[in-house]
């Protein structure tokens, strides 16, 4: 967190992971990047939960007007979508089209730089969409549906500071490396507060469970991109979030 942790600071944090991670109307005196958002990293299950509320209320409104549980999750889904910009859907697009379509780790980094979507990244956003809208659906009832997305946006969120601490960058430029490692208090609370939005929505059991399945995708991921390009980047954060936030929306389907 911010030196001294002064409400000023925490606020300010706040404002920059609202501009980092959403496309919310906010004024901020300075653009979120580099060490500011590393160090606003606590915040992102926090701005997590936010989002996860705005799906939950889409939902609502969607059910009370009657519509079938289906269309309220693809509502509840775009909601979210619109709130953030796709940022981190453009992540899982990027590294899925870089790991499937490059021979190289500079091939694979050059790729995952280009705007063009390939076949692996169209399928692997289909799928994404498909699997969230899915697993909202049968949940059917908002009473259901608005904790495990609150759960599932907090709790994804929460493992980004986390993986940027502990796996080395892959780039010396870009996103990820501009932001740097976050210092170790504000990944610790990123990730106590990304727990305790998953137990308070799921229950402990859900939460335990929730919390094995997306470490084992974490260190999966961890595996997979040091052995690919040697590290991490902005694009591979942005597919861990997809990957945490379906995973604890399957769970949240499952066990609620």
């Amino acid at each position: 967190m911010t030196t001294g942790g002064s409400i000023g600071g925490l606020i300010t944090d706040l404002k920059t992971g609202l501009a980092f991670l959403t496309r919310l109307p906010l004024a901020h005196s300075a653009r979120a990047e580099g060490a500011d958002v590393a160090r606003a990293g606590w915040t992102f299950p926090v701005i997590g939960a936010l989002v996860g509320a705005c799906g939950a209320l889409t939902y609502w409104l969607a059910d009370a007007t009657g519509q079938h549980p289906f269309v309220s999750g693809v509502l509840a889904l775009a909601a979210t979508l619109l709130a953030t910009g796709c940022l981190h859907e453009d992540g899982l697009v990027d590294m899925v089209d870089g790991f499937g379509g490059g021979g190289t780790a500079d091939r694979k980094l050059e790729i995952m730089r280009d705007s063009v979507i390939g076949a692996y990244g169209a399928s692997a956003l289909v799928l994404s969409l498909m699997l969230r809208a899915g697993a909202i659906a049968s949940l059917a009832d908002p009473t259901l549906v608005t904790p495990a997305l609150i759960a599932a946006h907090a709790g994804a969120r929460a493992t980004l500071p986390v993986f940027m601490r502990l796996v080395p960058r892959a780039r010396l430029d870009g996103l990820a490396a501009d932001a740097g490692r976050p210092p170790l208090g504000s990944t610790a609370l990123a990730g106590v507060l990304g727990l305790i939005a998953v137990w308070l929505s799921l229950g402990l059991s859900g939460a335990l469970i929730a919390l094995l399945v997306v470490a084992a995708a974490a260190g999966l991921m961890a595996w997979l991109t040091l052995r690919q390009i040697s590290g991490q980047t902005g694009d591979v954060l942005g597919a861990l979030e997809q990957v945490s936030e379906i995973l604890i929306l399957l769970v949240a389907a499952a066990w609620l």
